[in-house]
């Protein structure tokens, strides 16, 4: 049974103050808590352990190098891929997207290739594509949602060309809460020769991910989203598509032997992985990894679900409240403006003062903000701590929010 009392009691941060309220953490999407068992393995990593990872051959080196290691494993089975080097670590979505950009897109595209984006995407997965355009011609091509925030994966399908080289696209996005039907896009991506890369910079943190199952080519997901440190994170690239890519940073780990006139080059995930890693952050992640596992992926998906619905149910009743995306299966995040009344920036210091932390602004996704008609929304986004409380101290917050800037 799913006790969200005794979850919570695993992240001590959720039991202090702030402006003298119990904290109510609503700003789950932009970066998560840290339980116990992160805090405990990161400083056990440095206390006890620490010490560079790979060749050292002494005792810390090899205990720090097989803990780290062992990270590579645990994300191989929580994205379902095939291979262990499949998985590439990094610093998070944002290195990511940059390396595929960089190592993949850049040596296989040329002018007047295209790249489908959607209107949703982060600005992670916005901008290394238009250095692309910038720097080698290449077109992106936009897919819009409808009214209520629904992405058609058909709509995408349709939009595939001869030209088209790269569909990439969030599986759920930071602002709307919509999921993306992106197994469907993925199926006929493949039977078209067009590469997909796959945000699941909050999907991973929400649902269970099957990357094999899925089809993608490129998904990426980002630690401090997913209970874990921040400068963490992995890409999963499909083996087939490692051989297309070009070096993407050169330094330590990712050679064999280097001459004055000759390298030669170490072998997949190393290759992808330049210099001292982020040895901690990274067992860190995996330690994260191992406490939503052990909580369960589905018992987390389903308690998000409830608190979705009990939010929709308790937001629908506030007339002067408009909510930014409203399909039935979104995820839990609610991105909202009161109609005429202050600006987001204004809702959030003032629900601040009563101990809740939400997002205002633009969430780094300003082409979605224009499609819609507004220039930032707050943003509540729902955690596997969260609890139907905190969406009625929402609630209350909201409507003495409205009272006061009316």
């Amino acid at each position: 049974m799913y006790d969200v009392n005794e979850i919570r009691k695993d992240f001590p941060i959720l039991s202090r103050t702030v402006n003298n309220k119990q904290l109510v953490y609503l700003d789950n999407g932009s970066s998560a808590q840290k339980p116990n068992a992160v805090i405990d393995a990161i400083t056990k990593a440095y206390s006890e352990e620490y010490s560079n990872v790979h060749r050292g051959l002494h005792t810390l080196s090899n205990i720090s190098t097989d803990n780290y290691e062992a990270v590579r494993g645990k994300i191989q089975n929580f994205l379902g891929a095939e291979y262990p080097e499949e998985i590439i670590f990094n610093s998070g979505a944002t290195e990511g997207i940059n390396m595929i950009s960089y190592a993949w897109a850049s040596p296989n595209l040329q002018a007047g290739d295209e790249i489908i984006l959607s209107i949703m995407e982060h600005h992670a997965n916005i901008i290394p594509w238009h250095f692309l355009r910038e720097r080698q011609g290449i077109i992106i091509k936009w897919i819009e949602t409808d009214a209520d925030g629904a992405l058609d994966a058909q709509a995408v399908i349709d939009a595939i060309t001869t030209k088209t080289k790269l569909i990439a696209i969030t599986q759920m996005s930071n602002v709307l809460g919509t999921v993306v039907d992106v197994k469907a896009i993925c199926t006929e991506a493949r039977k078209k020769g067009v590469a997909v890369l796959v945000d699941g910079s909050q999907s991973s943190v929400h649902m269970p991910i099957n990357v094999s199952d899925m089809g993608c080519d490129f998904f990426v997901i980002t630690g401090h989203k997913l209970y874990g440190p921040s400068s963490s994170g992995a890409i999963y690239i499909r083996k087939d598509r490692q051989d297309e890519m070009q070096h993407f940073m050169g330094g330590g780990d990712m050679i064999k032997i280097v001459e004055r006139d000759f390298v030669s080059y170490n072998v997949s995930p190393f290759k992808f992985e330049a210099g001292t890693p982020g040895i901690v952050q990274m067992i860190g992640l995996g330690a994260a990894i191992d406490y939503m596992q052990s909580v369960g992926l589905k018992n987390i998906a389903d308690h998000e679900t409830n608190l979705r619905n009990y939010a929709v149910e308790k937001l629908s009743n506030l007339n002067w409240l408009k909510v930014y995306g409203n399909t039935s299966t979104k995820g839990a995040i609610f991105s909202f403006t009161l109609e005429g009344a202050g600006h987001p920036h204004d809702i959030s210091t003032i629900i601040d003062q009563r101990g809740i932390a939400v997002r205002a602004g633009h969430h780094c996704a300003q082409p979605l903000m224009k499609h819609l008609g507004v220039s930032s929304t707050a943003r509540a986004s729902l955690a596997m701590y969260n609890t139907t409380e905190e969406i009625d101290k929402l609630v209350d917050a909201l409507s003495f929010c409205y009272e006061i800037l009316s």
